[in-house]
């Protein structure tokens, strides 16, 4: 009798997640990586017997897999993705090929902004309300690999709830995945070059978060973002039920969570409560957004309001968003590295800025923070190979601008031109490849080279 055949493109955590579970599942597994694959993913295809390809070129139609599943960062335009479509093998992110796995309930987060942020705030109030919850996904834990330890493991204490953090390149790759609870955090221009420089096709891209919701299905959106009422406006059916953040209670609330007086509430099946913002582990509006998504998701859950109180406030912020490094000779010093926007970071500044951004440019469009670049930033430090859109959208709002060549050269630069009472803020608005490996890699040389200051 035949294995099923499976087929991963790409030799990341995504891709040696899935390559793991198909090998737990009894199935016949190779990897192809058009490019290099580092030794640790190799060790651990090694170690799993998986056969594996670097600077692969094969064709699929040679090989004749059942499945294909892609690495979320793989474009559909892609050769080996057109082949397997031309000839009718389904395609697929490693999301979807995990939730066919697994019985537990799935709670899917995305958003351009916050969505990290919010998945693991989500997951610790849950977890410490006493649900056997897991976590994974974009935040750099595979779905997969989650998936296929659950199942080596004894199934009866394994997760009963996923909470997973889940991209819009993930989301692309979904066809039959249901969500049990959706939170869409926000929508904002990001990834563009992925998208045709169409807004619509990523706002699209997003609302697949609810393809397949029916009404045993929960939505929770903010009604304050004008991308996400747009996408809302657009759903020919809303099976599901919905709940709102909204930083002033709407008119037309009908549940969720919004701000009053200083005072986050929690309003949800006619149950109540509140607590003052102030209380709150994570400061800034953006993470107040962040903190109602959560706690609208435990309610949903049964989670008693105490837990629910207790975990928003004891919560520890998260490595590379907006975390404080140090402050020194009176400059606060911030790494954002993670962020893909950095509208929020700049927003929640109460001190003149030296931002640090530039990378490889997603097709960012500016405009946007043109006003509060003008009215927050006092220098823009340029860290990129091509600065030219930063130059361009910048001159004039910015009275200075420099470049730099890599990171120690920049927080030299940011500690000569910063004066007592300004922050130095790390929040590239791009992606991080073209000088680090990833943005940890980014926000870690940041933070090393600010410790030797």
């Amino acid at each position: 009798m035949n294995r099923e055949r499976l087929l991963v493109l790409g030799a990341g955590e995504s891709g040696c997640g899935a390559a793991r579970l198909g090998k737990v599942l009894g199935m016949e597994v190779e990897v192809w990586d058009q490019g290099t694959i580092r030794e640790q993913r190799i060790q651990q295809l090694e170690a799993l017997e998986i056969p594996y390809t670097a600077s692969c070129s094969k064709e699929i139609a040679l090989w004749k897999p059942d499945l294909v599943i892609k690495s979320p960062g793989i474009a559909p335009e892609l050769p080996w993705i057109q082949a397997a479509l031309d000839q009718g093998i389904p395609v697929v992110d490693e999301i979807e090929f995990a939730a066919a796995h697994t019985k537990a309930k799935l709670v899917g987060i995305t958003g351009t902004n916050g969505k990290t942020t919010t998945t693991h705030l989500t997951h610790h109030v849950l977890k410490s309300a006493g649900l056997r919850a897991g976590i994974a996904g974009n935040m750099g834990r595979s779905f997969a690999g989650a998936v296929a330890e659950d199942l080596m493991a004894d199934s009866n204490h394994g997760p009963e709830i996923y909470v997973l953090e889940v991209s819009s390149f993930q989301l692309d790759g979904l066809h039959k995945t249901r969500f049990d609870i959706g939170v869409l955090t926000n929508i904002t221009p990001d990834h563009l070059d992925r998208y045709g420089y169409r807004m619509e096709n990523y706002v699209q891209s997003k609302f697949r978060l609810v393809r397949n919701m029916d009404h045993r299905s929960a939505l929770v959106w903010c009604s304050d973002d004008a991308y996400s009422r747009q996408g809302m406006d657009c759903l020919v059916q809303k099976p599901f039920q919905t709940y709102t953040l909204s930083w002033d209670r709407p008119s037309s609330f009908g549940g969720g969570a919004y701000t009053l007086d200083s005072q986050l509430f929690l309003e949800m099946n006619d149950k109540r409560m509140s607590m003052p913002l102030n209380e709150l582990a994570l400061v800034g509006r953006h993470n107040t957004y962040n903190s109602m998504a959560a706690a609208v998701v435990a309610q949903l859950m049964e989670v008693r309001k105490e837990s629910i109180r207790e975990s928003l406030t004891n919560f520890d912020q998260l490595e590379h968003r907006l975390e404080k490094v140090g402050r020194i000779r009176g400059v606060d010093y911030i790494n954002d590295s993670k962020a893909t926007n950095v509208w929020y970071a700049l927003e929640s500044m109460d001190k003149p800025v030296l931002w640090i951004a530039g990378g490889v440019d997603k097709g960012n469009d500016y405009t946007a923070l043109y006003d509060l670049v003008a009215s927050k930033v006092k220098v823009l430090i340029c860290m990129g190979k091509d600065n030219r859109a930063l130059h361009e959208a910048f001159a004039g709002k910015v009275p200075v601008i420099v470049n730099v060549s890599g990171m120690q050269e920049c927080v030299q630069r940011a500690y000569q031109l910063a004066q007592k009472g300004d922050a130095v803020l790390l929040s590239p608005a791009c992606a991080s490849f073209d000088f680090f490996e990833n943005y940890e890699d980014r926000g870690r040389q940041f933070k090393y080279f600010v410790n030797q200051l």
